[in-house]
């Protein structure tokens, strides 16, 4: 499986646009590594990266956490693409990153990019989790030594084609779901899905899938885009109560990460009741500014200004519970 780029044309004058699209593209995302990666590999050799950056201390929020179990339907976000969601009396943790840095681990130091500001929780405030779904092997999403600190023998794991192998030992059980395939679990119904992305954890890492996921309970559907550009895969689907999408990452990486337009867009089409945005503001992987994703996700929903007004649109911080409202 290659890295996806602009889509190939025909064998007219669209192959040569297509190529040229290509060589414009590449060139894009030169110039966006070679402003950021040099800063990164320094910054991962300094000592106080070596030290860690400390998980923020919020006491209250772990408090907040203890009664999740008992909501039919609610969420925390945990920064970047991690999500703790409570569906009808069960806990279902989805890729979650509580490390300081992320990326390549050479003896102890881990090149890579760092937190922009410090995980809202440590692993082990977290509540067990009933399930935990891993969408793909990206660094950012299949974080191992945060999976190792949450290891349990009563926590199944969902993830990915090809990925099994990467998933620290100490869980109850480790199941590759492939596209389309249903696994059903606690009377839970979780189908895996084709996103717009890829999979490989490196570059001559071939092969692993790459999942979105649709969790439906009894009363609740709660679709995980994970990350994508943008698609139609989720067209068909009906009764969505919350879309978790990633917002951020887009410049120049739009091949594989929706813009916040194209999300909304694709939240439209799906018939969705709230989009809780993530993949956004805690690691720099792309050139937009971290407040951009969020601005103008904003901007073309059009919701109300204030937090505490009805929105389609979530604002919650990392770490803070949302609750869906009653009927």
């Amino acid at each position: 499986m290659s890295r996806p780029g602009p889509s190939d044309g025909g064998t007219d004058g669209g192959g040569g646009a297509a190529r040229r699209g290509r060589m414009a593209f590449a060139a894009r995302a030169a110039r966006s590594q070679i402003r950021r990666y040099p800063r990164h590999l320094l910054e991962s050799l300094h000592p106080r990266a070596l030290r860690g950056r400390p998980v923020a201390a919020r006491p209250e929020l772990r408090e907040h956490l203890e009664g999740l179990r008992d909501q039919s339907l609610a969420a925390v976000w945990l920064g970047h693409a991690g999500v703790l969601l409570a569906v009808e009396g069960r806990l279902i943790l989805v890729d979650p990153v509580l490390s300081a840095r992320i990326g390549m681990r050479l003896g102890p130091v881990v090149v890579g990019t760092s937190r922009l500001e410090a995980a809202p929780l440590a692993p082990e405030d977290l509540p067990r989790a009933d399930l935990l779904l891993l969408t793909h092997a990206h660094f950012d999403h299949l974080d191992r030594p945060t999976l190792r600190a949450l290891a349990h023998p009563r926590t199944v794991v969902l993830t990915a084609r090809r990925t099994r192998r990467l998933v620290p030992r100490g869980f109850g059980a480790v199941v590759e779901v492939d596209w389309e395939q249903v696994h059903e679990r606690l009377g839970l119904r979780i189908r895996a899905i084709r996103p717009a992305h890829w999979g490989a954890r490196a570059i001559v890492d071939r092969g692993r899938g790459f999942n979105s996921y649709l969790v439906q309970a009894e009363r609740s559907r709660v679709l995980l885009a994970g990350d994508t550009a943008a698609t139609h895969a989720f067209d068909a689907l009906e009764g969505v109560d919350l879309a978790v999408f990633g917002i951020g990452a887009y410049d120049p990486w739009i091949h594989a990460h929706a813009t916040p337009e194209e999300v909304w867009a694709m939240f439209q089409r799906l018939g969705g009741r709230w989009l809780l945005p993530m993949h956004h503001s805690t690691f720099q992987l792309g050139d937009e500014p971290p407040e951009d994703p969020m601005r103008r996700l904003l901007a073309t929903a059009g919701d109300p200004a204030t937090p505490g007004e009805v929105a389609s649109v979530l604002r919650v911080r990392p770490g803070e519970p949302w609750i869906a409202p009653g009927p």
